[in-house]
């Protein structure tokens, strides 16, 4: 059964607040998104597998640990989700990154697909899926359906700021992922943007309306 994990950290609390602010620039925005992600990616990668090594030092010899095992692929739902590649790849240098293209249709408000490349090991690596925005949560959801079509099993998600409905839409089409999130607000407005959420993660990240 998957988990529900909400950050209380007060760096990550501080952040979010300046990101939710109207008059933060794009630059910035795009900077603390990327710090973010960073931060968090740190309790996201908390489970991965060690082993023990041997380390030469100038003095003798340490017993250390190193990671083992499961490589990593992040995967960002475009293109909102490009802006959280950075900090986490700062962590996890050597992961791959696959990419989902969904945009949401106007009248349904339903994800459709227009975009998946995905390594070809990835049923062989512990996938995080980048999201700032979970709404709705249909795109998130199908996202994660479109990585385990193609043999994947160690899923979780990452969002900054998540909608109950979303949660609830994931939790219940995925039980068995885990979601990470910066903070959770207290609905959804009726054209499914989160309140008081931030606006439009992608448009504010790139400077487009």
């Amino acid at each position: 059964m998957g988990q529900v994990l909400i950050y209380d950290h007060p760096l990550i609390q501080h952040k979010i607040a300046m990101l939710r602010d109207k008059n933060t620039s794009t630059k910035d925005f795009r900077e603390l998104v990327s710090e973010i992600a960073m931060l968090m990616c740190y309790e996201v990668t908390r489970d991965l597998p060690l082993k023990d090594v041997d380390v030469e030092t100038p003095i003798g010899i340490a017993h250390e640990k190193m990671l083992a095992g499961k490589d990593i692929c992040f995967v960002p739902v475009l293109r909102a989700g490009l802006g959280m590649v950075d900090g986490v790849l700062s962590l996890v240098p050597s992961a791959r990154v696959g990419h989902i293209g969904l945009y949401r249709d106007p009248d349904t408000l339903e994800p459709v697909e227009y975009y998946c490349k995905l390594p070809v090991d990835v049923a062989d690596r512990a996938v995080v899926v980048l999201d700032p925005m979970l709404a709705t949560g249909g795109s998130a959801s199908a996202a994660i359906s479109f990585i385990k079509q193609r043999g994947a099993k160690d899923i979780k998600l990452m969002n900054l700021i998540a909608a109950p409905e979303g949660i609830d839409r994931v939790v219940e089409d995925h039980p068995d992922v885990d979601i990470f999130c910066a903070a959770v607000d207290k609905e959804l407005n009726s054209h499914a943007y989160i309140v008081p959420g931030l606006g439009d993660a992608g448009d504010r990240l790139f400077g487009t309306k």
